[in-house]
């Protein structure tokens, strides 16, 4: 029988793929909404409740803190039980903890909200990227999923124009915002229809018959558009297990086999340092700005710039992926991200800042185009959501700490030592990548993991 995924390696780029990232793209434009929303939110609660800049950093962790419960438990579970029901019911958490959010009438039953709110993202965030990557061939997946992550840009600006021209019109703006961000629950409805499980997943599982179905159904799909296949190349599919899957436990443990320990430090660190750096700008740039001297309304009006310098990033870096590889991309960019909170650091006058917050937003969020693209490759089939989803949480312990660790420095140290801060991490990340990453540009998923397992051979 032609392999499963052979047969995937093939396939063009169709409508298909499209819709795929459409699916995969609107899920992560709602968690960008709703992630940098929060940023938006704060300046007004900080004022309505009487917070003190610690509270304030404390609320801006909420989200990353259920970020982290998400991610990881998402990537445990989807290898578990498979990436589509996984992805279908973070988002209904999700949905469901944004509208009592927008209820709530004091800072600690908003907190709980929020972390609830960031446990059903951060499990989405975890699942779609090594979900849909198992769809796509090798020749185009750097930039397939450099792409989906991209759609993160379009949830960032909205919340940005949102801040801009609905937050201070009214007090209680801010409850109909967050309400608002619980629409996507009505994606559910398509999801259902549209989405198939990963037939990658499926063989590993041994459930052969159900993976042949809709490879089949998307070979058929690029047969109605005219496309002629050619001959299946050699690419082993995943083993099917035998015998019990393995435990939470187990899964972790496999992590840390020889072969994998380096590339599992290195993801580590790399979402560790990129996240940590991001959430510290982006969840404090509104009111860096207000505490610097700037109204509300013009502070939202200089983020609505930063914050458009994403979509670029992003799509740049997804390019790249392609051009010079994951590694390459990731590193260069961590650098001159760093080199741009640099400049930030050093900035005094408003239009230096605001330049300086745009190069730091294009290059941080392209890192994150070619990380969504290279942690979901580094792992094999049966590990690929629990990798994903272990570096993602231990990414959002950075996202917890920083804009605590934020609330602490800016008044002590301004922005030289926020942004000192952040040149550092990034440049450690970079390093990181470098000397620990492993190359996967135009080569299978399979012949990755394969790569691993005789690198595990090696080490032992």
């Amino acid at each position: 029988m032609l392999t499963l995924a052979g047969r995937i390696e093939r396939l063009p780029f169709s409508r298909f793929h499209i819709q795929l990232l459409l699916i995969g793209g609107l899920g992560y434009s709602f968690d960008g909404l709703d992630a940098a929303v929060v940023a938006f939110v704060l300046p007004v609660l900080r004022t309505a409740w009487s917070l003190s800049s610690i509270q304030t950093g404390v609320l801006g962790s909420a989200t990353y803190i259920g970020f982290f419960f998400g991610a990881l438990f998402a990537g445990l579970i989807g290898d578990a039980i498979g990436r589509r029901a996984v992805m279908m019911w973070a988002l209904a958490l999700y949905c469901a903890a944004s509208v009592a959010s927008a209820f709530t009438q004091d800072w600690p039953a908003f907190l709980a909200c929020r972390i609830v709110a960031g446990a059903g993202t951060g499990a989405e965030s975890a699942i779609i990227a090594p979900f849909l990557s198992e769809f796509v061939a090798s020749r185009y997946r750097g930039r397939f999923t450099g792409s989906l992550a991209g759609f993160f840009s379009f949830g960032f600006v909205g919340a940005a124009l949102i801040g801009y021209f609905v937050i201070p019109g009214h007090p209680d703006a801010w409850r109909w915002v967050l309400a608002f961000t619980a629409a996507p629950i009505l994606m559910l409805l398509w999801w259902r229809r549209a989405l198939p499980e990963s037939p990658r997943w499926l063989v590993s599982a041994g459930r052969a018959a159900e993976a042949e179905a809709i490879v089949a159904a998307m070979e058929q799909s690029v047969a109605r558009a005219g496309h002629v296949l050619p001959p299946v190349a050699a690419s082993p599919d995943p083993p099917a297990l035998a015998g019990p899957r393995r435990s939470f436990a187990g899964k972790l443990a496999m992590l840390w086999a020889p072969g994998l320990r380096r590339i599992t430090a290195m993801s580590w660190l790399m979402w560790l340092s990129i996240t940590f750096s991001y959430y510290a700008f982006f969840t404090w740039i509104p009111s860096l700005l207000v505490q610097s001297g700037m109204t509300i309304t013009r502070s939202f009006g200089y983020s609505i710039a930063i914050y458009v310098a994403q979509i670029p990033g992003y799509f740049s870096a997804a390019w790249m992926n392609e051009k010079v590889g994951r590694q390459a991309t990731i590193a260069s960019y961590m650098i001159l991200g760093g080199i741009s909170a640099i400049g930030l650091a050093l900035s005094h006058a408003d239009t230096m800042v605001m330049t300086a917050g745009i190069c730091l937003s294009f290059f941080m969020n392209g890192t994150y185009a070619g990380v969504y693209a290279y942690t979901p490759e580094i792992f094999s089939t049966e590990i690929r959501a629990t990798g994903m989803g272990t570096a993602s949480a231990i990414g959002r312990i950075g996202a917890i700490g920083s804009p605590i660790l934020v609330g602490w420095l800016y008044p002590n140290f301004g922005f030289a030592g926020v942004f000192g801060t952040t040149t550092v991490v990034l440049l450690a990340g970079a390093m990181a990548v470098i000397f620990l990453g492993v190359p996967t540009r135009n080569r299978t998923l399979e012949a990755i993991a394969a790569g691993e397992l005789s690198a595990a051979g090696t080490h032992r």
